[in-house]
């Protein structure tokens, strides 16, 4: 049986939180939809509010503290992303943008991508296709064409598979299965080069 590795990042600063729920609501819906088409599914949940500080300081110093160093390692290796973030300003929140900026964009190539919003107002569902998706669609991964808004009163309804939030969370993660199916693309990774010291005092010397 094929597996599929699935990071879910979820963005959410409260606890409970809504961005969590609606992350956990798409991974469980696809992780159902692989296991029906024969795939065995590993799901990493990342609660990216517990690495609010190792992102800080990897701005600071340029390296990732162990924990993050670990989280990042799980992205890269993982053949698809569902990503959730609360909407703030008409976007994605920053602690989102800034775990995305410490990860190496080559190594979100070709990835499947679902994603996911949540905020206090349904006027806040287009920072799916204006700011999200310009996103991952710079970091060339390729995304599910639905991605799922949960508005307050989403969570009001019943939670059968009837309610609205539950027919875009089933087509969002159908789609998103589809795209896990088959061959998976796999990041190229240019292989490491040391140059001499000279070389690279060179270089520097040359910016300046």
């Amino acid at each position: 049986m094929e597996s599929r590795r699935i990071t879910v990042i979820s963005a959410g600063l409260g606890v409970p939180s809504s961005s969590r729920l609606l992350a956990d609501q798409l991974a469980g819906s696809a992780e159902r939809q692989l296991a029906a088409a024969g795939y065995s599914v590993s799901l990493d949940v990342v609660e990216l509010r517990d690495l609010a500080v190792e992102i800080a300081n990897n701005f600071v110093t340029g390296y990732a503290a162990p924990r993050l160093a670990e989280v990042i390692a799980g992205v890269e290796a993982s053949d698809g992303i569902i990503a959730v973030s609360p909407v703030f300003s008409a976007s994605y929140s920053g602690l989102f943008k800034s775990f995305i900026d410490v990860l190496d964009p080559k190594s979100l190539d070709g990835k499947a991508v679902l994603l996911g919003a949540t905020g206090g107002t349904d006027r806040h569902q287009m920072v799916l296709d204006y700011a999200m998706r310009p996103l991952f669609s710079y970091l060339r991964t390729r995304i599910a064409a639905t991605g799922v808004f949960a508005g307050p009163q989403d969570w009001g309804t019943s939670g059968d598979g009837g309610s609205p939030l539950s027919t875009r969370i089933e087509r969002a993660a159908g789609e998103f299965t589809s795209l896990l199916e088959g061959s998976q693309p796999r990041p190229q990774q240019a292989p490491l080069e040391s140059l001499p010291f000279e070389q690279l005092l060179a270089g520097i010397s040359g910016r300046n």
